[in-house]
């Protein structure tokens, strides 16, 4: 997996000049050792911080830096190094305060063209903010007038104008809505057929979007969101095709009636427009973590238009998606959730002045004794998390080996069977959040909301929510995942609202059949005493907690949904008792077990490690090293022509092993590039990765080959050589290999280093990335936990026969009524693999390590992003 380079230093011309330029690289790093200050230089790509005492960069070195950076912006499955980001932004600021002061020097005053470009430089990320908060609340408003049409069209049509939902339609009726017509009548055979034939529809033209535009659109995205905002870059996820089809197959997807939510969508298409937005501005194009506040921002809007909870939104993105928050961006987010809710509530689209279709109050207040009940409710979503998650897991690895060639017929079948199973429950039949608005609500002011309230059909309502429960539940494992847009929030909150109320129902019967019991003591004679709608309110927030394993942020989006104020403590033990139970049942949510099923290189920083080695068991023992001289441009190229490794230590010689710095593979590409693109040098040429300029270093290795850099272009004559130490980081990050691996791990949360070199008494031993962190704790989890997956691979190979089989059949019989001319499922086959499908994760499967510094970088492909 990993080499020495040396026998490329043997390629040199000749064994003498070898000789010499080891001997100029020793003579070199004893000069340092007595001066170190005088071997380092100012690079716009060194993380070294020294203050004043070194010279600011010249302009060549800021555009270099900024090429390089621009370079890496577009490198896909790679690492966002934030601590050399850190550093070009701190050269910048530098920079632009030497700028206002020889300006001012030379001016004598700041005119007031300065002064409103200085202003606008400082609010420059007020206004992306802003602009990026209008943005989402458009869009928003537009989706949820979409999607609430759609949603309906399979039922019905508007007869007064067809444009208009059922809402709108029939606005201000008293009884009855003459204005909306169902397709058919009464006739419900009929409406039944042409519910599964819309549902089905839509399906396939949001599948069909993805698949052809952007295939990056499919899923929730919240997982690969949480690994951009710490660093990792996937090139055209938050593009703009993937916003606009995300935009366009999000009300598709949702109206199809799969049981998919729009929630996690919300995120992702937010998150697009702020990356869309703020590269229009430079001081964000130019800085990722600049540009990683805005999507920390976007990304708390996006919760806060889904749920009309602009609070919410912020926390969870604090909870939940953001590896570091500091005030800035908690400042940055408050006010993108201000802008695009304000915005969305100016729109108006439900006509009802709310940010959500359903706005619940509940005038009575809750008992103690029904506290054993709220904690069957927690107790009930953590159980539920664990099992959606346990085996959405299973059927993400069935539908990612076999049926990955196939995902607008996937979709296309999973819509038509969950319209056939939906239809005859009147729970599922409608939209999730309108079964939640009718669940949610108290039975009193004379309504009787489609006879859930009727005493007389309590028992068929108990039925109906049982039978709902579980069909939702069985049809989210199935849904979530597929290549449709999906998130899993209003699903979840859908199922544990029809638990919660089929709990409250039978809780109601219990204290109307034993009124007088001691149990129900505490309850006033002819006045109702359980309300079972706020049973489904705390149902749901326990659905969703238990999926995603978020606490606080639950309790204060379910507040800002409903205004129940009351239950607030109610709301909390809940979440409480569901945090516990989860965290008992397995660690992380949905988001993080997507990540670590995709194998993304992320650390979480809720995780707490003790492994108890140091770091030198995790290392990769002997990286590719690149000698400081004596190779020539034709040996760099050949190393550098490889995709397996995405940046080199440099040595002092391959004998001596001493650390000299780090050159990036981005970095060395442009350097070559530069060098071929100007014509400075022939094949043979030299490579010099330290200064040759230093005082008190020795001279070049031969006083017949000149050292030339790119900024002083001499003639081309003879064996010259070419300066490159201009691209060398001189002070990467390195560390002892005693020192323990949770100090390592640490280092990569709270600076997020691309890579971490391991040095021993300045001897490079090795480096260490993020995946090797992440392939050794999954190695630990695997031995503490073993798991024998010979059954789950058998089961998924008989129930991938059974699916061959029917589709063989049904093709058969449509072959021969069509008369030969429609065929389905014939020769279907699973897509080629293209390593071992062991069940679990990509960290399993890929022995590369992802395309970190020092591993391979392993094959992806965005059709299997979740």
């Amino acid at each position: 997996m990993s080499r020495r380079v040396s026998s490329i230093s043997t390629h040199s011309p000749t064994a003498q000049d070898h000789s010499r330029s080891q001997s100029h690289a020793r003579r070199s790093s004893h000069a340092s050792a007595r001066n170190p200050a005088s071997t380092r230089r100012l690079s716009a790509l060194s993380t070294a911080e020294t203050g004043d005492v070194i010279p600011p960069a010249s302009a060549q070195d800021e555009r270099v830096a900024e090429e390089i950076a621009s370079i890496k912006r577009y490198e896909d499955f790679t690492t966002i190094d934030w601590v050399q980001d850190a550093s070009r932004e701190n050269a910048r600021r530098r920079a632009r305060r030497q700028d206002r002061a020889s300006f001012f020097e030379r001016e004598g005053r700041l005119g007031w063209r300065r002064k409103v470009w200085e202003a606008y430089d400082a609010g420059q990320g007020w206004i992306v903010v802003t602009l990026i908060g209008v943005a989402i609340g458009l869009n928003a408003a537009f989706l949820n007038i979409a999607t609430e049409w759609l949603s309906d069209i399979k039922l019905g049509y508007c007869t007064t104008a067809f444009y208009l939902n059922e809402s709108f339609c029939c606005w201000g009726s008293e009884s009855g809505c003459p204005a909306w017509h169902r397709w058919s009548g009464s006739f419900w055979p009929l409406n039944y057929l042409l519910y599964a034939l819309f549902a089905t529809l839509l399906a396939f033209c949001s599948a069909h979007l993805v698949k052809a535009y952007a295939p990056y659109a499919a899923g929730s995205g919240i997982s690969e969101i949480k690994c951009i905002i710490a660093g990792f870059v996937m090139k055209g996820f938050l593009g703009f095709w993937t916003l606009l089809i995300k935009t366009l197959a999000m009300p598709l997807a949702i109206a199809s009636g799969l049981s998919v939510g729009k929630e996690g969508p919300s995120v992702h298409y937010a998150v697009c427009t702020g990356n869309v937005i703020s590269r229009l501005f430079d001081k964000y194009r130019r800085n990722a973590a600049k540009t990683r506040e805005i999507l920390s921002a976007c990304a708390a809007a996006g919760v806060a238009v889904a749920f009309g909870s602009p609070i919410g939104g912020v926390l969870f993105s604090l909870e939940e998606m953001s590896s570091t928050f500091p005030l800035k961006t908690l400042w940055r987010s408050y006010y993108c959730c201000l802008v695009a809710t304000a915005v969305l509530a100016g729109m108006n689209p439900f006509r009802t002045g709310q940010l959500v279709m359903f706005t619940v109050r509940y005038d009575r207040s809750w008992h103690f004794l029904e506290l054993p009940f709220y904690l069957l409710l927690g107790v009930f979503g953590g159980l539920y998390g664990a099992f959606v998650m346990k085996w959405n897991l299973r059927v993400q690895a069935f539908r990612k080996k076999y049926l990955s060639a196939y995902p607008i017929l996937e979709s296309t079948i999973l819509a038509l069977a969950t319209a056939l199973l939906c239809y005859p429950n009147m729970f599922l039949r409608i939209d999730m959040t309108e079964s939640m608005e009718i669940l949610f609500r108290e039975c009193e002011g004379g309504h009787d909301y489609d006879a859930i309230c009727d005493r007389q059909n309590r028992w068929s309502m108990v039925f109906a929510l049982l039978c709902a429960t579980i069909l939702r539940t069985f049809l989210v494992i199935i849904s979530y995942g597929c290549k449709v847009p999906a998130g899993i929030f209003v699903p979840s909150m859908a199922i544990g609202a029809s638990f919660g109320r089929m709990i409250g129902i039978l809780v109601q019967a219990l204290h109307e059949r034993f009124p007088e019991a001691a149990f129900f003591a505490a309850c006033e004679p002819d006045v109702p005493c359980i309300t079972p709608g706020t049973y489904a309110f705390l149902g749901a927030g326990a659905a969703l907690s238990g999926i995603m394993h978020i606490t606080v942020s639950v309790v204060v989006i379910m507040f800002e949904l409903t205004g129940a104020l009351t239950y607030i403590l109610p709301t909390m033990i809940v979440v409480g008792v569901t945090k516990a139970v989860a965290d008992r049942c397995g660690k992380g949510g949905i988001a993080d077990r997507m990540i670590w099923f995709n194998g993304f290189p992320f650390l979480d920083n809720k995780e707490e490690h003790t492994f108890g080695v140091p770091v030198s068991e995790t290392m990769t023992a002997s990286p590719t090293v690149l000698p400081a001289t004596g190779l020539t441009i034709k040996e760099v190229e050949r190393v550098a022509s490889g995709k397996k490794f995405q940046g080199f230590p440099i040595v002092e010689n391959l004998d001596t092993m001493i650390l000299l710095g780090y050159i990036g593979r981005t970095e060395l590409h442009y350097a070559l590039d530069r060098a071929k693109r100007e014509q400075l040098v022939r094949p043979e040429a030299r490579c010099l990765f330290i200064p040759s300029d230093q005082p008190g270093t020795a001279t070049t290795p031969s006083a017949s080959v000149p050292a030339v850099s790119f900024d002083d272009v001499t003639a081309m004559a003879g064996d010259m050589s070419v300066d490159f130490s201009k691209f060398v980081d001189p002070t990467p990050l390195a560390v002892h290999p005693r020192l323990p691996l949770e100090t390592v791990m640490e280092l990569f949360k709270k600076l997020g280093p691309r890579v971490i070199l391991v040095e021993h008494r300045g001897r490079l031993t090795g480096l260490v990335t993020v995946k090797d962190c992440l392939k050794y704790q999954f190695q630990v989890e695997a031995h503490e936990n073993p798991k024998d997956d010979t059954g789950l691979q058998k089961g998924q190979e008989k129930l991938w026969d059974g699916i061959k089989s029917c589709a063989g059949w049904v093709g058969g019989n449509l072959g021969r009524l069509s008369g030969g001319r429609l065929q389905l499922g014939v020769g279907m086959s699973p897509p080629a693999s293209t390593g071992s499908e062991t069940f679990p994760g990509a960290l399993h499967r890929d022995s590369g390590g992802g395309g970190e510094d020092g591993m391979e970088l392993g094959d992806r492909d965005p059709r299997n992003a979740v």
